[in-house]
């Protein structure tokens, strides 16, 4: 009776990751032909500090969300991210619960004016309240200026 038990918790838990899996569709697959953003790293693309490109800039959003953003803690450097790549605090990065792997997405803060960072999402969070839609890199962070804040509330524009 107790392997049967087993056995049926085991096939109920394969059968609901398989149908979350069949659900995502394409759109969840690992893209790792696209790196997070380096600041300063050669590009074809005219970049500014806070890696937006004149395209980034001038395309319209697919998508606008409205929450907080928080960022990572330097302890966490070298950590795996959910796409498997190691987290670099210098890489202009992020994490969103949803949105695939290699999305590109820019970040405006909404109390001050300030220049907005364009992303690659590389990771799943964040995961401490509904409220906050993105963690960002400390580089990201700090082209935002949110760095004595930790919590700030943003626009996340997705391409």
């Amino acid at each position: 009776m107790h392997e049967t038990v087993k056995d049926t918790r085991r096939s109920c838990f394969v059968i609901g990751f398989l149908m979350a899996c069949a659900a995502c569709g394409s759109e969840s697959r690992v893209r790792v032909d696209q790196p997070a953003s380096r600041v300063g790293a050669k590009s074809t693309r005219n970049t500014t500090s806070a890696g937006c490109s004149d395209e980034d800039l001038g395309r319209h959003a697919r998508q606008v969300l409205r929450g907080y953003a928080s960022y990572y803690h330097d302890s966490l450097a070298g950590n795996a991210t959910a796409s498997g790549a190691p987290y670099d605090p210098e890489l202009l990065s992020a994490a969103h619960r949803t949105l695939p792997f290699g999305t590109r997405i820019k970040v405006t803060r909404t109390d001050i004016t300030a220049a907005p960072v364009c992303v690659t999402v590389n990771d799943r969070g964040p995961f401490r309240g509904r409220k906050r839609i993105v963690d960002l890199s400390r580089r990201a962070a700090e082209a935002l200026g949110m760095m004595g804040k930790g919590v700030v509330p943003v626009r996340v524009d997705v391409f």
